[in-house]
């Protein structure tokens, strides 16, 4: 019943807008002031509470509670709509409420029955409220009702039936209802006699409607039919008017582009890398996973920490492999940490339940025996779910790449010879040192402000002072970029002509032009910094310990004349879109805690760069295809490029 309801509903609406168009276009007359009619219903009455005493000559052996009866109602009405929204209706009619209390088993061990045929003479007066540019309309007010009838029939097996009319009726009740209508108009634009037919629902709750002045019987009605209404109308005159021109829309799209003051080849960066505390495990599988490094009890006696900054490659380009390799160092650094830390402990939370316990040991074993920690200075615990889980309840995206990266062994620890020197739950980060090849700072960023809303696609044309041309795109989203090392190639450097080409989803061809100079910088420019920022799957803030980190740690080494690049990220999990609403919100946070320290120490002549790229593989930190990737990819990456000198 209730599919058919809104099928009906639908058909309804969509009925309204095509006339609401019609009378649009050929209006000729005015709406009436005063409407007349009539209207029908059915209540669906709901009783609830305790009935027993009929009558002064019967109270039945059981009390009846609930029920439940469909009885007609029918009035005639006025409404009175004035310019605007705002009116006034009024019903007066016959209003029925009737029904059957559900059977009871009476002491005799037989069925009982009650019906009642309640029924009144009602007066609602409403206020009526217009929706502009639509036939919804929304009403609500008092209830005044008359009392008619009272009659009821009881019914008991093995006793004879009993038809009378119960005691202590309240002769008037007062409550209220509101309710909601459409306006389905039944006459042509031009005729000044308009005929609406007009559905409606309205709910009348118990308040008021208690029928008997005894016991605690209570009604309450939903009520839903259908009213016809007539109208006068007055003509008015209408000039001619010339057949509109036609005129195309151009698409509405802004263009700029934002250029480096030079391209940097290379920068030498030294990276704050935070360190995920959590091993992920493969499905059927309680064994560490063979991506994580696992030493011998010889290598691990000489490991230190510090080698990590020193094994691994001396770039930066493509994806971060070598970030990657130093969290799959995490026992090793975990392990390293304890043994300098003797009174350190570690807590290994592992999920799901049926496998978390033994994963956790499989990772204790692999650190008591290897790095000769004592075993109980490591707990380990098994849990239906991490404490911060993937799967979210309700969730249906990608639900196989979601659970496996909730089977995982979470590190966590109280001691903060582990934790981020500012506090907080986090394991203390990994410093870094590296040469980052093509930096985000030689990018030219193309602004296409509303394009995705207005175009199919767009792409543009970069030609240099030789007339060479290089082509970019197709593009969907409203801002690109493009690698200003790759436009300058082998030229020390050049005027470029940037001209964008949009395709709009109304037919039309946009074409719009920039210029840009591009200066390439050969030699290897000052050092620079980088942080990062991990989030929770689909959060858009920051937990606490980060919070100090940007304002204790990350604000203090950006100095006065700096560049800030900040540029958010996401995992491929999830809608395009939203993530990349998902990204722009976690770097536009992460700028607004930088600002007001830097404000407060004086540091007023800071450029910030604030991107987000969403899932944009081009130009995400890591791949999506491990659990860790992914979660490495919800972050925040901040760069910090010294003032040239």
């Amino acid at each position: 019943m209730l599919l058919q309801y809104k099928t009906i509903k639908r058909s309804i609406i969509f009925s309204l807008m095509l006339m609401l168009a019609q009378i649009a276009v050929q209006a000729q007359t005015t709406q009436p002031i005063w409407w007349f009619g009539v209207s029908g219903a059915a209540n669906f009455n709901f009783y609830d509470g305790t009935t027993q005493t009929l009558n002064s000559s019967l109270v039945v052996p059981t009390a009846f509670h609930k029920g439940y009866g469909v009885r007609p109602y029918g009035s005639v009405l006025a409404e009175y709509r004035p310019a605007g929204v705002w009116g006034i209706m009024l019903n007066v009619g016959y209003d029925g409420r009737g029904g059957k209390f559900n059977d009871v088993v009476a002491p005799c061990n037989c069925l009982a029955t009650l019906h009642t045929n309640t029924s009144y003479v009602s007066v609602e007066p409403s206020l009526r409220l217009g929706i502009p540019s639509s036939s919804l309309y929304f009403f609500a007010g008092p209830r005044l009702a008359f009392n008619m009838a009272h009659d009821f029939a009881y019914t008991q097996e093995k006793q004879p039936n009993t038809n009378s009319q119960l005691s202590d009726m309240r002769k008037n009740l007062i409550s209220g209802q509101v309710g909601v209508g459409f306006e389905v108009p039944l006459s042509s634009a031009n005729s000044t006699t308009k005929v609406n037919l007009s559905p409606f629902v309205s709910y009348q709750p118990y308040f008021g409607q208690s029928p008997r002045s005894i016991e605690s019987w209570t009604v309450t009605t939903v009520r839903a039919g259908v009213a016809l209404k007539f109208g006068k109308a007055h003509k008015i005159a209408v000039a001619a008017t010339p057949p509109p021109i036609v005129v195309p829309i151009v698409a509405d799209v802004a263009f700029s582009v934002r250029e480096p003051k030079t391209v940097p080849l290379n920068r030498q960066v030294s990276e704050t890398l935070p360190l995920l505390n959590t091993v992920f495990f493969d499905a059927g599988s309680n064994s560490v996973p063979a991506r994580y490094v696992l030493l011998t009890k010889d290598q691990a006696s000489g490991f230190k920490e510090q080698q990590l900054q020193e094994e691994q490659s001396v770039t930066m380009s493509g994806r971060s492999a070598r970030q990657l390799n130093v969290y799959h160092n995490i026992l090793n650094i975990v392990g390293d940490r304890m043994r300098a830390n003797p009174t350190t402990t570690i807590l290994l939370s592992g999920a799901p339940a049926g496998d978390g316990k033994v994963m956790a040991e499989s990772i204790k074993q692999y650190i008591v025996i290897t790095f000769g920690i004592d075993g109980s200075r490591i707990t380990t615990r098994a849990r239906i779910k991490p404490v911060n889980p993937s799967e979210q309840p309700g969730g249906n995206k990608e639900l196989v790449l979601l659970r496996a990266e909730d089977r995982r062994v979470d590190i966590t620890s109280t001691s903060p010879e582990l934790l981020m020197e500012v506090g907080g739950g986090m394991m203390k980060p990994v410093q870094i040192n590296a040469t980052q090849i093509d930096p985000l700072d030689s990018y030219v960023i193309l602004n296409a402000d509303g394009a995705k809303k207005e175009f199919n696609s767009w792409s543009v044309n970069i030609t240099d002072d030789r007339g060479t041309v290089q082509h970019y795109g197709p593009f969907t989203r409203d801002q690109e970029s493009v690698s200003g090392v790759t436009i300058v190639g082998s030229n020390p450097e050049g005027n470029y002509k940037i001209v964008m080409t949009g395709e709009a989803k109304n037919g039309t061809t946009v074409t719009k032009e920039s210029t840009v100079h591009l200066m390439r910088q050969d030699v290897t420019v000052q050092k620079g910094f980088r942080y990062s920022i991990i989030f929770d799957f689909d959060k858009a803030f920051t937990i606490a310990s980060y919070n100090k980190l940007l304002t204790d740690v990350v604000s203090p080494l950006i100095a006065d004349g700096s560049t800030v690049i900040v540029h958010g990220h996401t995992d491929i999990i999830g809608e395009e879109e939203y993530n990349q609403k998902l990204s722009d919100s976690r770097a536009q946070q992460s700028q607004k805690m930088l600002e007001p320290t830097l404000a407060a120490s004086g540091k007023n002549n800071v450029k910030f760069e604030t991107l987000g790229f969403g899932e944009d593989t081009n130009h995400s930190p890591f791949e999506n295809t491990l659990p860790e990737e992914r979660f490495y990819n919800r972050t925040v990456v901040i760069d910090i490029i010294p003032a040239n000198k």
